[in-house]
């Protein structure tokens, strides 16, 4: 087996002086040239561990535990001076509003320039050449006059295309996709993930796709992980987790949005609840208190993962009755 390009163990994140457990112990490995996606109601965790990998988070309010290293870095060992090298030219982030991320007092092809230049030593009209060449890449019509536009006289699918091709201005090995299509209509969403996906495979990236929505992670990811509570409670092929979930939170996720098995005029199935209070987590299970299979032991023992095939594993100890509560989908790619 390769070498993972990323490789986390027990990655902890807390914030407000530790009170706030945002991610709880997170293993992942990530191949070269693979794609997976994490997934789970906002405040999961997801987007944290993200940004763990680019040491976003603010650095005085967290408090960070385990090890992260990325193309055989030790990210957490890291100067300042060799992140600001490390950003951008191995990793690189397509945030979740584009408006937001680039700059209004500069065009985006100025600061796909700029970002060309703070890490390869090429001329302007080398970087320029190469920002048209990465609007083509992307489909921005009329690449040339929109190279010159400042971000908000671009829709919105436009911005994201610009802010993918800012992502990919300094060749990464990999790219972190921040809910990248939330804000965008649905026919936009299918583009922009379509899209990710042939970027992907032509230039080798591999891509951690953050999102909410399990539809958009099958149409991009190889793998998939289900976090709850700072934690990853399923994890496997984006094919093994659509046809047979064995967490009862993933279940509820598939039967929470349109699917074949819902009969016509039928109310979609919402899980019960709310997320926990990560300051205040329950004993056991994190799920359990919404869980319709919760026994006893749920709420006493936190679970570990186990595995319920080669390439599947759960955080749940009624995993076989689990198998008897998902919907029969499956898979759109």
């Amino acid at each position: 087996m390769t070498t993972p390009i990323v490789s986390i163990r027990n990655l902890k994140v807390a914030f407000a002086g530790g009170a706030v457990r945002a991610v709880d112990g997170v293993d992942l490995d990530l191949g070269r040239g693979e794609a997976v996606a994490l997934i789970g109601e906002s405040g999961s965790g997801k987007s944290v561990t993200l940004r763990s990998l680019m040491r976003l988070n603010p650095e005085r309010r967290t408090r960070v535990e385990g090890s992260i290293t990325v193309d055989g870095r030790d990210v957490l060992a890291m100067s300042a001076r060799e992140l600001a090298d490390f950003r951008g030219a191995v990793v690189s982030m397509i945030f979740q509003e584009p408006l937001l991320a680039l700059d209004p007092v500069y065009t985006v092809g100025q600061q796909i320039v700029e970002a060309i230049r703070r890490h390869e030593r090429v001329s302007r009209a080398a970087a320029r050449e190469r920002a048209l060449d990465l609007f083509r890449r992307v489909r921005i019509p009329s690449p040339e006059r929109r190279l010159d536009a400042y971000p908000h006289e671009l829709s919105g699918g436009m911005r994201q295309r610009a802010m993918i091709a800012l992502a990919l201005a300094c060749r990464p090995k990999l790219l972190l996709a921040d809910e990248p299509t939330t804000a965008l209509d649905a026919t936009v969403q299918i583009q922009i993930l379509l899209l990710l996906r042939e970027l992907q495979r032509d230039l080798g990236l591999s891509i951690i796709f953050v999102t909410h929505d399990i539809g958009a992670a099958v149409e991009v990811a190889d793998r998939i992980l289900v976090m709850y509570a700072g934690r990853i409670v399923e994890e496997g092929t984006a094919r093994d987790l659509i046809r047979a979930p064995r967490h009862p939170y993933t279940i509820g996720l598939l039967k929470s949005r349109a699917h074949g098995a819902l009969a016509k005029g039928a109310r979609l199935e919402a899980i019960p609840g709310a997320p926990p209070d990560l300051a205040n987590l329950p004993p056991g299970c994190s799920f359990a208190p919404r869980c319709p299979l919760a026994i006893e032991p749920c709420r006493a023992d936190r679970p570990p993962l186990v595995a319920v095939k080669e390439s599947q594993r759960a955080r749940c100890i009624r995993t076989e009755a689990a198998a008897t509560l998902a919907p029969q989908l499956e898979p759109t790619g």
